[in-house]
């Protein structure tokens, strides 16, 4: 399909779903043409959700996951292990971590991982923030579950130099994390592997 086989409201539904992780022109067509035969069933149900997300959902000033709720919902939970911190790159990681089922603790999300290329730096995430909280709550131990990228490794031993003299321990994940794997892509048994073979760092 042309730009010009479309009209400019069609397009621009297209335009906006090219922009989705994974998809391109061609496949941000397909997915149009889909939600478009499915008019009652689907794209309504899906415009009225996205709707509501945008006027509900937030990040949650604590942690940095997202909610309804301030502080979100896993931060409200009772009886979860508040000596446990488990810093993260991004909210995927969070959920990923939580459908596994294996942390009970309490989480920091960093928003994004430190990277020259990407001209990334400290005060673009919120290693401040984790800092500062960290030197508050003084929980016994940090767990910097981090993606095994280049990037990712970079960010854990910053981190782990700022947290140096907060009083907490800091570990790491350790088996179970190919190198250049990503959290969220991984399976239940090697997330609940890696988690329990964290070690200091």
């Amino acid at each position: 399909m042309s730009k010009h086989a479309a009209g400019p409201e069609i397009q621009r539904m297209i335009d906006l779903i090219a922009r989705l992780p994974g998809l391109g022109p061609r496949s941000a067509r397909r997915v149009a043409l889909f939600l478009l035969k499915r008019k009652d069933t689907l794209l309504r149900p899906l415009s009225e959700a996205l709707m509501e997300a945008a006027n509900s959902i937030e990040q949650c000033g604590q942690c940095g996951n997202y909610d309804t709720l301030q502080p979100c919902a896993v931060c409200r939970a009772v009886g979860r292990d508040d000596g446990l911190i488990c810093v993260v790159e991004d909210v995927q990681d969070l959920w990923a971590l939580e459908r596994a089922g294996v942390f009970r603790g309490r989480y920091h999300v960093l928003g994004g991982v430190l990277s020259a290329l990407d001209g990334v730096g400290p005060e673009d995430l919120t290693i401040g923030l984790l800092v500062e909280r960290v030197r508050k709550q003084q929980p016994r131990e940090v767990i910097l579950a981090l993606n095994a990228t280049i990037d990712g490794q970079t960010t854990a031993h910053y981190v782990a130099e700022q947290l140096q003299e907060a009083g907490s321990d800091v570990t790491r994940l350790a088996h179970g994390v190919p190198v250049g794997g990503e959290l969220d892509h991984l399976d239940e048994g090697t997330l609940a592997t890696a988690l329990r073979s964290r070690r200091t760092l």
